[in-house]
């Protein structure tokens, strides 16, 4: 299928406009070529595995762990049709995936990172951004540097452009800060300023072109989720994982609780700001923690009336950027519940720093 580059990872620069999903990458995995995961190139027939997930809501069932890794091992490689790929697309859209499904696709796509080596002595934390900014400002930026500032680590991967959707990328850019497109800069810019930001092409070639196809589609896609739930350190790392809806929640409990489960520190769970790994500045969220099979809430959910966002409907890049600037100089309090989300992960991480 072709793959526009609107969508992208690796599109053009923007401007101010198994187990293995665990806390450490397994050993014997790559270092530096995701793309050379396997060498195997023949043609993967998939009439089996549509027959298994694709009879509607009823009849449809889920793949073993095994088999969902052996599919989306092929998928990644590049050996199935454009016909099998979107139909096998288009029957996880409607049927979803299953822990034990997300556990064979994660095996397969953690086994084509390319991998990251952390600041020595330090606990990275791995945020994507797959959503972008549709109502309130993105404000994924001010968490990864409020979290720098605490000696905490960031690497934030994602989109370069979504459209009309405002992104984590074009806040940076806002901001002042390119993206990182090897590994190399990556680990420089997490020596030398505590935040990195990367496209996913970066990390995994084979997993953006999958996210590249959610236009031709019209729909996301399985890469959406996995993309969220990927760790590409070397070393412990935790990760922020958002959710959008209830049943999805249930999912990751099952996945990091049951099948998939991290190594300290964790998975911290929680219903975001509009899909991004951000506390809503507007509403309490619950936000749980997810360590060696326990799930403990660790923010409760608010009650509301929802408070105003700090910048109202404003979502433009540079205006964005100009507010977190205004954070970081002092020149505005940081909102309450990303100052309460920084605290948490600094204690999650053993970060250094005063809270803000």
């Amino acid at each position: 299928m072709n793959t526009p580059d609107r969508m992208r990872g690796t599109g053009t620069p923007v401007n101010t406009g198994g187990g293995v999903a665990s806390g450490a990458a397994p050993a014997g995995t790559l270092t530096a070529n995701a793309e050379t995961a396997t060498a195997d190139t023949s043609p993967f027939p998939c009439a089996s595995y549509i027959k298994t997930i694709g009879r509607g809501a009823r009849g449809s069932r889920g793949l073993s762990a095994d088999e969902a890794h052996t599919l989306y091992a092929a998928i990644l490689d590049g050996r199935v049709s454009d016909l099998e790929l979107g139909a096998v697309l288009l029957c996880y859209r409607i049927k979803s995936e299953e822990p034990a499904e997300l556990s064979g696709m994660m095996a397969a796509v953690q086994a084509r990172l390319n991998r990251i080596q952390a600041p020595d002595g330090k606990t990275p934390i791995v945020l994507a951004s797959y959503n972008g900014a549709r109502k309130q400002a993105n404000l994924l930026p001010l968490l990864a540097h409020l979290l720098a500032r605490q000696g905490v680590p960031v690497l934030v991967h994602g989109y370069l452009d979504m459209g009309t959707r405002v992104t984590s990328a074009h806040v940076f850019a806002a901001l002042g800060q390119a993206p990182c497109t090897d590994v190399p800069a990556i680990e420089a810019a997490l020596r030398d300023t505590g935040i990195a930001f990367t496209p996913i092409d970066t990390l995994s070639p084979a997993l953006g072109r999958q996210l590249a196809l959610n236009e031709p589609l019209g729909v996301r896609n399985s890469a959406h989720t996995l993309a969220k739930l990927i760790q590409p350190f070397t070393t412990p790392a935790l990760r922020w994982v958002n959710y959008t809806h209830q049943a999805y929640r249930d999912v990751l409990v099952d996945y990091f609780n049951n099948v998939d489960v991290p190594e300290a520190p964790g998975v911290v769970i929680s219903r975001g700001t509009e899909g991004e790994a951000v506390a809503d500045t507007t509403l309490p969220r619950q936000v749980e923690h997810l360590v060696a099979g326990q799930a403990q809430v660790v923010m409760p959910e608010g009650e509301g009336p929802k408070a105003a966002a700090p910048l109202g409907d404003v979502l433009d890049a540079a205006a964005t950027a100009a507010y977190i600037r205004a954070v970081l100089d002092g020149q505005q309090p940081v909102p309450p519940a990303i100052a309460a989300q920084v605290a948490l992960i600094v204690t999650a991480v053993g970060g250094t720093g005063i809270a803000p």
